[in-house]
């Protein structure tokens, strides 16, 4: 999540405005190793607002998953 906001140059307060989340909830989810401790439905929304402002999420095949422009950065 944090390579997702460094991405697109988003705080941790832009991504939780972006997702209609608290901020403490992106600092909990960032701060955990694998599967985050928060509900579904906030990560839902977190990786709702990522996608939209143009992150691709890539699955593991091999080397882990990662993060990466869906599209060229705008710098918006």
């Amino acid at each position: 999540m944090r390579a997702a906001r460094a991405l697109v140059r988003w705080s941790a307060k832009d991504l939780a405005n972006a997702a209609s989340v608290g901020v403490a909830t992106v600092r909990r989810a960032e701060s955990d190793d694998g599967i985050p401790s928060i509900t579904a439905a906030n990560q839902k929304a977190i990786r709702n607002a990522l996608e939209a402002a143009g992150i691709e999420f890539i699955p593991a095949n091999g080397g882990g998953p990662g993060v990466r422009l869906a599209r060229p950065f705008d710098g918006g």
